[in-house]
């Protein structure tokens, strides 16, 4: 599996079996669209979800198998929402026998059934910008904790070298590790790994946006 990061929450994952792409909202921040034809297109909030010729699109809860991959879509409060309502989802994929969990724009505070249907995560993508627009780094770490996956991946961080216009400012990299109160073990611009790679301790690896 390699896992690249495109800014904000828009991730691929490349497999033998396929190529999932998720939250490729980055034309609405002033960035590249990254949809290939044949992608598995992912979507966390219903509001990016626009159907692609030649794509298989999701951006609601349910479990799914598409080319050898399994897809289970969480409902999830997101934290715009009221208490109650779950306008969001969470995504975990799950191919070549490595579990991913694509967290989204959620409220940090998730329920045990939440938690039964997340289960065990290898790798969990996690937005850490805050400023009211996504989770920030103390609410993240509640996630992680919750969760406690193997390898956690900072995203929706603010980079200067991206230019992508946020409605609001988002943290840095930097201060969003900081409330983590992590260590990063490593950075890449592309994280290649096998099931036979995750650790056993969870660690934070930040995958640098091209």
């Amino acid at each position: 599996m390699e896992i690249q990061n495109f800014g904000a929450n828009c991730f691929r994952l490349t497999t033998k079996k396929a190529n999932i792409i998720v939250d490729d909202n980055l034309e609405e921040l002033k960035g590249k669209n990254q949809i290939k034809k044949g992608d598995i297109v992912l979507f966390t909030t219903a509001h990016g979800a626009i159907a692609k010729e030649d794509n298989f699109v999701l951006d609601q809860p349910g479990e799914f198998e598409v080319s050898r991959v399994s897809i289970n879509g969480i409902a999830a409060r997101s934290h715009m929402d009221e208490e109650g309502k779950k306008s969001a989802t969470i995504f975990k994929v799950v191919t070549e026998d490595i579990r991913v969990l694509f967290v989204g724009h959620i409220h940090p505070d998730l329920t045990e059934e939440q938690l039964e249907q997340i289960g065990l995560i290898d790798i969990m993508i996690v937005p850490v910008g805050g400023s009211g627009y996504t989770l920030d780094g103390v609410g993240a770490l509640k996630v992680i904790k919750k969760v406690e996956p193997k390898i956690v991946i900072p995203s929706h961080y603010s980079d200067a070298k991206l230019k992508l216009s946020y409605p609001v400012p988002q943290t840095s990299l930097e201060e969003a590790v900081k409330q983590l109160g992590m260590e990063i073990h490593e950075k890449t611009e592309k994280l290649k790994l096998k099931s036979s790679d995750i650790p056993e301790a969870s660690q934070l690896v930040v995958v640098e946006a091209s």
